[in-house]
């Protein structure tokens, strides 16, 4: 069994005291902090009741501006819209996703803006093109430099053969 030197004990000692010390000086400090948290804690608490009794007045008062609120008919009957019919109502649109540079997605914006047939891009003033430009968030002259108008229209004539042997 292993026994200690008097300068071990005293090292042991010490170490014990100084540990002890501190231990008290720390939990005198622990209430301020702890102080402190309390007070942080009860303040937003407060908020929170001042906040929910604000909400309950507003939404109180929201409930008495509906009840207020005067009750009034339509004073124009709703119109009905106008029927189709099998020669006003053409359901066709060309596969503008076959024209290089456009693809599935631009085919769907294209719809969106109204361009359905290979003849509306074939058919395109500069002015147009520039507007249609802006429209899809293209660059400038991404219309022209892809040959939208020319593809379209070798699409729209039917030369597909064409089409695919000059773009792909």
């Amino acid at each position: 069994m292993p026994t200690f030197t008097t300068n071990q004990w005293v090292v042991l000692f010490l170490v014990l005291l100084l540990g002890w010390l501190l231990g008290l000086i720390s939990r005198s400090g622990s209430a301020k902090w702890r102080r402190a948290y309390e007070a942080e804690r009860d303040a937003r608490i407060e908020e929170n009741r001042e906040h929910a009794a604000a909400l309950e007045t507003a939404n109180a008062r929201v409930a008495e501006l509906e009840r207020a609120r005067p009750v009034t008919a339509p004073t124009v009957a709703p119109v009905a819209a106008p029927v189709a019919t099998a020669a006003t109502l053409d359901l066709t649109r060309d596969d503008l996703g076959r024209i290089r540079g456009i693809g599935a997605p631009g085919e769907k914006r294209l719809n969106e803006v109204g361009v359905y047939r290979y003849a509306d891009l074939a058919n395109l003033s500069s002015a147009n093109e520039t507007a249609l430009e802006e429209k899809l968030g293209a660059d400038p002259g991404y219309i022209d430099q892809e040959k939208w108008r020319e593809q379209a229209a070798l699409l729209a004539d039917g030369k597909i053969d064409e089409h695919r042997a000059t773009y792909g």
